[in-house]
């Protein structure tokens, strides 16, 4: 019974002290100058710092006098999204800007652990409320602040941060919404716009499971895009920029734009589609290359189409006025359509967009040139060094054949697959060709149906292949008698 007196009286009188302390600091922040307040508070934050082990580092959403967003506070927040949604009780969900995903961050005043390398720190969300006797409207700024033992200063600030800031980064581009970006014409409306690209979300669905290549072509060029997306040290070290050039050449309906759209989805990276003919003169290739994020694949495709850039620089052959008259659809359709763009983009020009110093600004860069007719680009738009892996589409294998099949019918095997292999030796056909004929065209089309239909395609190029092959043995002997 006295114990319980004892006590119900110490509890009354921790009550009544802290009352009275509440009641004390509530007159000093209400009568006592903010000035003088602010010096006490520095003066004891300087005391406790002699007893307290720990360090704290603030990471805010603003910093300086633009309102921009800072890289390191959306790093930071990336970071600990996978974290806090594992260990936070108090959660909010946001959809960030370019993001595909819904994200979960720790909520105000949260706080979580994290471990590294044995050590253990603590992150709180947290955010600094406005002054109510500011004359105008001011938000709320909040921060992230990271405290851990003094002893592990030098893990903390030169390894952790440094991973911290590398995961965020590296979460935020899986997290993000890939874009496919066009530039559009030059006109008088274009310096109006923020930027000289329009873009929309990449919904592409091509992967390289699903393009039609014989498999260990497709492992080597997986190879090489992944090795290349992991060297950037690499890149610095033997002084070039972190950027590599592919050559998609081979006939239509070969899968060159497929190709492209796979790439982008291995690697996660935006695509841009350059459009020559768009493009005014070189200071706008500039201003465009300039304009594109690190990250990304810039497409420049029938680079042979696009403007005047093939063939030699230095040597002009003269043409004989029958080889003037005898100029072939395309080079005339080429030739008018320059005319009406009036593009003054020369091969110069594109030679420094695409490894002269200005390439250099960012990094992370692939640049894809397709053609169907690569013997008629200069060689020096294709040396290595600038398009440093040509990759030839041509038609259509068995093995890629396969692909298709297990890509629309679902088949493994079938024992028309042995008939098919056998035509395919004897025919050419585009793996477009080859899809056309294995698409369903009714529901009622099963897959052995679709297998006829695709026998009978071959069938009939075959028959068409040595008619043409008759035609030219018959044209011969005629142009020998001549």
């Amino acid at each position: 019974m006295i114990i319980a007196q004892t006590m119900t009286e110490m509890w009354a009188t921790m009550g009544s002290t802290i009352a009275s302390f509440m009641f004390i600091w509530a007159l000093i922040y209400q009568y006592c100058p903010y000035e003088i307040r602010l010096y006490f508070g520095k003066c004891t934050q300087r005391i406790t710092s002699f007893f307290y082990p720990y360090i704290k580092i603030s990471i805010h959403e603003y910093t300086g006098d633009r309102l921009k967003r800072s890289e390191a506070y959306a790093a930071v927040e990336a970071y600990l999204s996978i974290n806090s949604s594992k260990c936070a009780r108090r959660l909010k969900a946001e959809m960030a800007k370019d993001c595909s995903n819904l994200v979960l961050s720790m909520d105000e005043f949260e706080r979580v652990k994290d471990e590294f390398q044995g050590i253990q720190v603590w992150w709180v969300s947290s955010k600094v409320m406005p002054l109510s006797q500011s004359m105008y409207p001011q938000q709320e700024r909040r921060f992230y602040r990271l405290t851990f033992h003094k002893r592990n200063r030098e893990i903390i600030s030169e390894a952790y941060l440094k991973h911290v800031m590398q995961e965020g980064r590296e979460t935020r581009v899986r997290n993000r919404q890939r874009k496919l970006y066009t530039n559009g014409s030059g006109n008088k409306w274009q310096i109006y716009k923020q930027t000289m690209w329009n873009h929309i979300v990449f919904e592409h669905p091509a992967t390289f499971d699903t393009l039609a290549m014989e498999p260990a072509k497709k492992q080597d060029i997986i190879e090489d895009l992944v090795t290349f997306s992991k060297s950037k040290d690499f890149y610095a070290r033997i002084g070039r920029a972190w950027k590599r050039g592919y050559l998609l050449y081979g006939p239509p309906g070969t899968g060159k734009s497929t190709m492209i759209a796979a790439m982008a989805n291995l690697l996660n990276y935006d695509v841009y589609d350059l459009e020559l003919t768009a493009v005014k003169d070189n200071t706008e290739l500039r201003k465009l290359l300039i304009e594109t994020t690190s990250k990304s694949i810039i497409v420049i495709e029938d680079i042979d189409c696009s403007l005047e850039l093939t063939g030699q620089r230095n040597k002009k052959e003269e043409k004989s006025a029958d080889e003037d008259k005898e100029k072939t659809e395309i080079e005339t359709r080429k030739e008018h359509h320059k005319e009406e763009t009036g593009s003054k983009v020369t091969l110069s020009g594109l030679l420094n967009f695409i490894d002269g110093i200005w390439s250099a600004c960012g990094g992370e860069r692939i640049i894809v040139f397709t053609t169907n007719y690569v013997e008629k680009l200069d060689p020096a738009l294709i040396r290595r060094g600038r398009m440093d892996k040509h990759i030839e589409l041509s038609y259509c294998s068995f093995e890629a054949f396969k692909v298709l099949s297990r890509n629309y019918l679902r088949l493994e095997s079938h024992p028309l697959f042995d008939k098919i292999e056998s035509l395919m030796k004897e025919t050419k056909i585009t793996p477009a060709d080859v899809a056309e004929s294995l698409m369903p065209k009714s529901p009622l089309d099963d897959a052995e149906k679709c297998l006829s239909h695709f026998i009978q395609a071959l069938e009939e190029a075959k028959e068409a292949a040595e008619g043409h092959a008759g035609e030219d043995a018959a044209a011969q002997p005629q142009e020998n008698s001549h």
